[in-house]
């Protein structure tokens, strides 16, 4: 990718950091305070991602590397994963900063067709890791707590929502996603006639795309099933993360009981998709979902905020990382 696209990018990342600094409701005094408070835990915190941002590059190396004939160094990968995260992080609408940089980076090394689709596919396994996750906390719920009437209706509701999401993933990686998402946002008043025309020239490509990404999952099965555990792995990971913060205030905490607050919180976040962040839809969410554990919900805002600090701080590195290690491919 060339410096001025690159430079684009760092720039919107710079400007979101910039914003959330100014919308970060809390003293810098308090602030401190709190990060004392959390002691040798929070660089746990820290550190833990280290090896998660690992897992989820490995995850979409085994993508780009299923047919043994892209040559790309793997923390070339690993850079542009927590680059790509950090975009997301920063970005309204969650996937519309972080996907384009990574196919503009890795285009180079792979082809137009095999970045867009090794993406597309790295995007759709993350999100289905997600989707299995709060499906099989489901059943994990029902074994450990009792399910009285309101919850016993949210959990069907979720359940509905987990396997229809989990039958048009599986429909997307048997025919590919391109052309059938273009279709959709055709549809779209103020879009149809740019994205019928790109459609339309980039119709060979699209078509390539989509088959590369119905090949892994026809052909390549342990590629698929490996990146898919990776992620699966990744999100099991990230309730250590939960874990260690309520360490912090109380030992009364389980892993089991984390693992529930990780995923319930994820899943109300993730409805607000729409926001930098998620400012307060996280911190709202942990303290729900903490609160429906019999945990006190200062708890939950307690985790939010130091989860909101790793995740800042862990912004400031991909958006460092983006102009460093740019040789020319």
């Amino acid at each position: 990718m060339s410096n001025k696209y690159r430079n684009l990018f760092l720039a919107f990342g710079v400007v979101a950091i910039v914003i959330m600094l100014f919308s970060f409701d809390m003293e810098y005094d308090e602030l401190l305070g709190n990060l004392k408070k959390a002691g040798y835990w929070f660089p746990a915190v820290l550190l833990l991602w280290v090896v998660m941002y690992a897992l989820n590059a490995l995850a979409w190396y085994l993508i780009i590397r299923n047919d043994k004939k892209n040559d790309i160094p793997f923390m070339k990968v690993y850079k542009f994963t927590i680059s790509g995260f950090a975009l997301n992080y920063a970005t309204p609408v969650g996937l519309m900063g972080g996907e384009p940089y990574r196919i503009m980076e890795t285009t180079p090394y792979l082809g137009a067709a095999k970045a867009t689709s090794s993406v597309i596919l790295y995007v759709m396994m993350h999100i289905f890791s997600h989707i299995c996750f709060w499906f099989a906390s489901i059943f994990f719920f029902i074994a450990l707590y009792p399910v009285k009437w309101a919850m016993g209706v949210m959990l069907l509701i979720v359940g509905a929502f987990c396997m229809l999401a989990i039958y048009f993933f599986s429909k997307g990686y048997k025919s590919g996603m391109a052309v059938k998402g273009l279709r959709m946002a055709a549809k779209i008043p103020f879009l149809r006639a740019k994205v019928s025309r790109f459609a339309e020239e980039k119709k060979e490509l699209l078509e390539r795309i989509d088959s590369q990404i119905a090949e892994l999952h026809s052909q390549h099965k342990k590629t698929f099933y490996g990146s898919l555990g990776l992620e699966f792995v990744v999100r099991i990971l990230g309730c250590l993360e939960i874990y260690f913060i309520m360490n912090i205030l109380t030992t009364d905490v389980s892993f089991a009981a984390c693992i529930l607050i990780q995923s319930f919180s994820s899943l109300f976040a993730n409805l607000f998709f729409f926001s930098p962040m998620q400012l307060g839809a996280r911190e709202g969410g942990l303290a729900i979902a903490a609160g429906g554990m019999s945990i006190s919900g200062g708890y939950g805002v307690y985790a939010g905020l130091i989860t909101r600090i790793r995740e800042f701080i862990w912004i400031v590195i991909g958006m460092c990382l983006m102009k460093v290690g740019n040789s020319k491919k």
